[in-house]
C-alpha cells in the first residue's frame, strides 16, 4: 500500500531560510520525493539551490524536465520557471507568472494533486501574500494532507494566514516540528492512493485546459482586487456618508463571494463547463 511520497512545499518571503532547515531535517532514507517552490528572483541565480543541496541528507538539485522522479530527492524549481509534477515525472514550464510569480507554489500544487491525489502532502511555509493557498486547496480536495508553519513561527506569515483562513489544515507547526512530521506522514499508509479525476473534462487537450485555468486565475486576482478597491472607497466614505459606505461594502462582499465560487471551480469541486 502505498504511503504519503509526494511532498509539495511553498515559500516566499523568508523561505530560502526555512527551505534549508527543513531539508537538513529530512531523514536520509526518506520514502518520498519531494518538490519545492521558493519565489526567487533570476539575479539570486542558484544561491537556493546550494544552500539546500548543501544542507539536505539527501540530493538536491533544480528539476530537470521531464526526468523520472525518484524517492529520496528534492526537487527545486529553476528560478523563473515553474515546477510542475506528472505522474512519474517532473515537468518544468515557463508559462504565465501566477501571483505575479514564476516559479508559483499554485502550479506545483495542483499539478501534484491531479497526478498523485491522496498521496500528496502539500507544505506552505513563511511568505508574504496568498500564493499556495488555492493549491493547497486542490491538495485537500484531492484526499492529500495540508501542512503550514505556525504563523507565529514564520519569518513572514502572510502565506501561512492564507492558508489556515481557506484550507481546512491538518497540521499547524512550527518549523522545527515539520522534518519529523513529514517523516511520520511518508510512513503511514494512504488507504486509497492514486490519481484523483481532472477538475476539467478529460477530453480537454493540456493547452485548452491551460488556457481556462489563466483566464479563470486571471478573473480571480481581477475580483480580488476589485474587492480591495471597494473597501478601501468604503473605508474613505464610512464617516461622512454610512450609507455610501455601506453600498461599497456590499460591493465588496459580492466580489468576495465570487471569489470564494472561482477558487472552489479551480480546485476541482466542479466543471467550468458545467457551471
Amino acid at each position: 500500500m502505498a504511503g504519503h511520497d509526494i511532498i509539495v512545499v511553498g515559500a516566499s518571503g523568508g523561505g530560502i531560510e526555512a527551505v534549508e532547515r527543513l531539508a537538513a531535517a529530512l531523514p536520509r532514507d526518506l520514502e518520498a520525493a519531494a518538490f519545492v517552490a521558493v519565489h526567487r528572483p533570476r539575479r539570486t541565480g542558484g544561491i537556493l539551490t546550494k544552500m539546500v543541496a548543501r544542507a539536505a541528507g539527501i540530493p538536491a538539485a533544480d528539476a530537470v524536465d521531464c526526468e523520472p522522479i525518484r524517492p529520496g530527492r528534492i526537487y527545486l524549481a529553476p528560478p523563473d520557471r515553474h515546477l510542475l509534477v506528472e505522474a512519474g515525472r517532473v515537468r518544468i514550464g515557463t508559462g504565465p507568472r501566477q501571483n505575479h510569480q514564476r516559479p508559483a507554489v499554485d502550479p506545483l500544487f495542483r499539478s501534484a494533486a491531479h497526478a498523485y491525489g491522496a498521496r500528496v502532502v502539500g507544505v506552505i511555509l513563511t511568505g508574504l501574500l496568498d500564493d499556495g493557498t488555492a493549491g493547497l486547496l486542490a491538495v485537500k480536495a484531492a484526499g492529500g494532507i495540508a501542512v503550514v508553519q505556525d504563523p507565529a513561527d514564520a519569518a513572514f506569515r502572510g502565506m501561512p494566514d492564507s492558508a489556515l483562513a481557506h484550507v481546512d489544515v491538518d497540521y499547524q507547526v512550527p518549523l522545527a516540528a515539520m522534518g519529523p512530521l513529514i517523516e511520520r506522514l511518508t510512513r503511514a499508509p494512504v488507504a486509497q492512493p492514486g490519481a484523483v479525476p481532472s477538475s476539467l473534462p478529460h477530453s480537454l487537450g493540456v493547452e485548452q485546459i491551460e488556457d481556462i485555468e489563466r483566464a479563470l486565475y486571471a478573473a480571480l486576482r481581477a475580483l480580488e482586487e476589485r474587492a480591495a478597491v471597494w473597501r478601501q472607497m468604503a473605508e474613505r466614505a464610512r464617516a461622512r456618508n454610512p450609507l455610501v459606505a455601506a453600498r461599497y461594502d456590499e460591493r465588496a462582499d459580492e466580489c468576495d463571494q465570487n471569489v470564494a465560487s472561482l477558487l472552489a471551480l479551480l480546485v476541482g469541486r466542479r466543471s467550468p463547463l458545467r457551471a
